[in-house]
């Protein structure tokens, strides 16, 4: 598993017919800064992941990759690579909260 946070969505009109009704997201990993643990600091790539969760724009939210991402609920038939599997609420690091979902870290 991995976090992430949303920094969008994707919208595609033409794709594999089993995809249809699915919520894309776009998401952007989050790494612990090794220069100052108490933080994020955003990863290099973007993500697309399928959406069961309802998760929105600017949430941090928990993925998962690979065959892990076709365990999720109602995924195993679909042709995908990522997952939305959770809608964080809270992160702690070392002690320290270093994100909360309701803004107060």
């Amino acid at each position: 598993m991995f976090l992430a946070r949303v920094i969008g969505s994707v919208v595609s009109t033409k794709k594999d017919d089993t995809m249809r009704g699915r919520k894309l997201l776009l998401l952007r990993p989050l790494l612990v800064d090794e220069d100052d643990p108490g933080k994020f600091r955003p990863g290099q790539n973007t993500i697309v992941a399928v959406d069961n969760l309802g998760a929105g724009k600017d949430e941090v939210v928990l993925f998962c990759q690979g065959s892990s991402a076709r365990q999720a609920e109602g995924l195993k038939q679909l042709p995908v690579d990522a997952a939305v599997i959770g809608i964080v609420d809270t992160v702690e690091v070392l002690g320290r909260q270093v994100y909360n979902a309701r803004g107060t870290s």
